[in-house]
């Protein structure tokens, strides 16, 4: 007791503890991140390696140097609007949120740097300006949710870039960048609409904006999921096709045997017509279960960010909004893992979605927003 009131009396802070700066950070939002980088890598053709877990942990550093420096420069937005955050608080003092944004900014650039060479730093330093941009100039002008798109989608790019690259084979970059560029623009459009909402968190939202973004998700969705699902219907007709085929030719064929003179050979002879059956190209083994891991993930999203904003446009109060932009963070995960799987990577967007159900129960403890 008589050390807290010397260090009251004496004017100085008390040391800043992990849980403020996880605080700070937004810490369960970043496990939004590495589905990024791991979209990005499946579209270049090579999700998993040394390369593509390296950029992970590099974009994480870089969402949380953002979020570090979103409560900086909003410190006094904040005592106002949400005076329990840590800066306007006074668990964190406000320069000590700079030091945490610039320190984790570094550390992202040579992580980068160090797992990627050359390529994953011109993946990472464009993104480390587009969340400088954004929290410092950007977000609270009409560009805002451009800004904060396209550092998501530069965010994917930087995972094709390290994807591009994997054992006995390097795809240029040019190639890798336009691999990724589908899975950075679906993402890019869900982070715009999200941003978007974001803005109105404290007063609420005219119910004509969660129905747009509503509006909007679910045309991500669909882009994502019904590709992939087609392919999968479209092969499954074209085998049955074939199976019917096949059939009614070995059918004709035992009828002409049968109607052999009794002088033909007793052994079976195959049809000759067999060999002349045209199969039609079929799409990679494992188009149902990939078509399987895609819907389910565009389910996903939509029944979570979805359902949080069909609740916003009954009620958009500040609340609602504030809700649906957490959903909205979280839910960019099973949008990931579907992206993901459209690409090929099948098992690995499995494991990514069970990162969602973890995400939301952290959320429980640290606000993503």
């Amino acid at each position: 007791m008589k050390d807290r009131e010397a260090v009251l009396r004496s004017g100085s802070r008390p040391a800043v503890g992990l849980a403020d700066l996880a605080q700070l950070v937004r810490a369960p939002a970043a496990l939004s991140v590495p589905g990024d980088v791991l979209a990005g890598a499946a579209a270049a053709g090579h999700p998993l390696g040394v390369r593509t877990f390296g950029v992970m942990g590099s974009s994480v550093c870089l969402y949380w140097a953002g979020m570090a420096l979103n409560d900086y420069a909003d410190a006094t937005i904040d005592a106002v609007e949400r005076p329990e955050r840590p800066v306007p608080s006074g668990r964190v003092p406000r320069r000590t949120a700079l030091a945490v944004a610039g320190t984790l900014t570094a550390g992202g650039l040579a992580l980068a740097a160090v797992s990627g060479g050359r390529r994953s730093l011109l993946g990472a330093l464009p993104l480390a300006g587009a969340v400088w941009a954004y929290d410092l100039k950007l977000k609270s002008t009409p560009a805002g949710p451009a800004a904060m798109a396209a550092a998501r989608a530069l965010d994917v790019l930087a995972g094709a870039l390290a994807g591009g690259r994997g054992p006995g084979r390097t795809t240029g970059t040019g190639t890798a960048l336009w691999r990724g560029a589908l899975p950075a623009a679906l993402v890019g459009a869900h982070t715009y609409t999200l941003t978007a909402l974001s803005r109105h968190e404290i007063s609420g939202a005219p119910a004509r904006l969660p129905a747009a973004t509503l509006a909007a998700s679910t045309a991500t969705a669909l882009a994502t999921a019904l590709p992939a699902v087609r392919t999968a219907v479209a092969y499954a007709g074209r085998r049955s096709e074939r199976t019917g085929d096949t059939a009614a030719k070995r059918s004709a064929g035992s009828a002409a045997l049968c109607r052999q003179p009794s002088t033909a050979p007793s052994w079976p002879v195959a049809p000759r017509g067999g060999a002349a059956i045209r199969y039609s190209p079929a799409p990679p083994q494992g188009a149902a279960a990939r078509a399987a891991v895609v819907a389910a993930g565009a389910l996903a999203y939509l029944g979570s960010y979805g359902t949080a904003q069909a609740r916003a446009v009954r009620e958009p109060s500040g609340e609602n909004v504030r809700r649906a932009v957490g959903a909205g963070i979280l839910g960019l995960v099973p949008l990931q893992a579907a992206l993901t799987a459209r690409s090929g990577a099948t098992a690995a967007a499995a494991a990514l979605g069970v990162v969602h159900p973890l995400a939301r129960r952290l959320a429980r403890r640290i606000s993503p927003t």
